[in-house]
């Protein structure tokens, strides 16, 4: 049984007439009978009987209409879906990002998004950077995006435009009003961190590698695991941290943190995807409107 025979039978069912019924579907009269003669051979019932010129449903025909009507408009159903996902008109995408794009730098892009796909379903769970690579590496999220590189060969990295890390203190640290700091100061004061696995702590320590510092020297007293907890610490205290100038926008704007002249560098994001996993288009179209590199 094919769908073609089911809408040849259901045609030929409401018109009551082979010859109308083939010629509304763009068929030979032929055909169409032969479509129905093969149906009631294949499963030995009779479909029609013929009346003169016409021809009626028999009782399993009858009882056989309903049936054919749900499996077509099962299929119709079925078809529009694949339209609707091709069309980007319904769907889902799942994201695992890292803390600072997810609080701050993604949500405005994700309502632009959704305003241009609306029917998108966006799932978000926001963690740190080595999470996220090991939920698009099991398949949990169908796109990752983090702060800091990952040396994974089971992913695939593309590189986006990111944000900047400032070095900041609070209101009662000695740092506040000092033109510039030199590297050889940092390790001078007390410090709040992110925990190792972050983007931000990576790339903090990266560029303390480049300045000629080493990390280890640091007088780490309290790691935390989130920004907001970082910048809160900070302002109640007198140590610095290193957190994203997106982070620290409205504690600077507020004047509750001070940013520390000392330069870092402005740094990339990553766009995770499983390299064995097919494209798929909600996601290329999300890369598009990160306005990818």
């Amino acid at each position: 049984m094919t769908l073609e025979q089911l809408r040849i039978f259901i045609a030929v069912a409401e018109q009551q007439h082979m010859t109308r019924a083939a010629s509304g579907l763009n068929l030979t009269q032929s055909a169409a009978s032969a479509a129905i003669a093969a149906l009631e051979s294949r499963y030995d019932v009779k479909l029609f009987n013929r009346v003169g010129r016409g021809i009626a449903l028999t009782q399993a025909g009858r009882e056989f209409l309903d049936e054919a009507r749900a499996v077509v408009a099962r299929a119709r159903a079925a078809a529009k879906a694949l339209d609707d996902l091709a069309g980007l008109k319904r769907g889902a995408l799942s994201l695992a990002v890292s803390q600072t794009i997810g609080n701050y730098w993604l949500p405005p892009r994700l309502l632009d998004f959704q305003r241009t796909y609306p029917g998108i379903e966006l799932q978000v769970s926001i963690t740190n950077t080595e999470q996220v690579a090991r939920a698009v590496r099991e398949g949990r999220a169908d796109l990752g995006l983090v702060e800091g590189e990952v040396d994974d060969s089971s992913l695939a990295s593309r590189r986006i435009d990111g944000d900047s890390l400032a070095v900041v203190v609070g209101k009662r640290h000695p740092w506040v009003g000092q033109t510039r700091i030199s590297a050889s100061k940092l390790t001078t004061t007390g410090w709040v961190l992110r925990e190792r696995g972050s983007g931000t702590r990576s790339m903090f320590e990266a560029a303390l590698h480049n300045a000629g510092v080493d990390p280890s020297h640091l007088d780490v007293k309290l790691e935390l695991p989130s920004n907001e907890a970082v910048r809160t610490a900070i302002e109640c205290s007198d140590y610095a941290a290193a957190i994203s100038d997106l982070v620290a926008a409205p504690s600077l704007a507020a004047a509750t943190l001070h940013r520390v002249q000392f330069d870092l560098p402005r740094r990339s994001f990553f766009v995770l995807r499983h390299k064995e996993h097919s494209d798929v288009r909600p996601v290329n179209a999300l890369l598009k409107s990160l306005q990818t590199e």
